[in-house]
């Protein structure tokens, strides 16, 4: 195991997260925008919080591959994500 591996774990998960409420954005709402997200209040927190349920699928990945730190990497990820999603609301 390598000390990387958090961090590389860590990137993954952000950028999941970051693709999930993308996806979300595109798929299911009327906003095809960033802009649009951030000027609507309450919206952006909820978007986080959808975006980052594509973590929890990678995470068993993860432990199933027996990639223990990355999972851990996609834990600190989904934990930060949290914060700011209770910083938007």
């Amino acid at each position: 195991m390598k000390k990387s591996d958090l961090f590389i774990g860590f990137i993954i998960g952000i950028l999941a997260a970051s693709a999930g409420a993308f996806l979300f954005l595109l798929t299911f709402t009327k906003f095809q925008y960033l802009k649009f997200v951030i000027h609507e209040p309450g919206i952006m927190g909820k978007v986080i919080t959808l975006g980052a349920i594509i973590n929890i699928l990678i995470f068993f990945y993860l432990l199933k591959k027996d990639k223990e730190l990355m999972a851990r990497g996609i834990v600190l990820a989904t934990i930060i994500l949290a914060l700011a999603t209770v910083l938007f609301k």
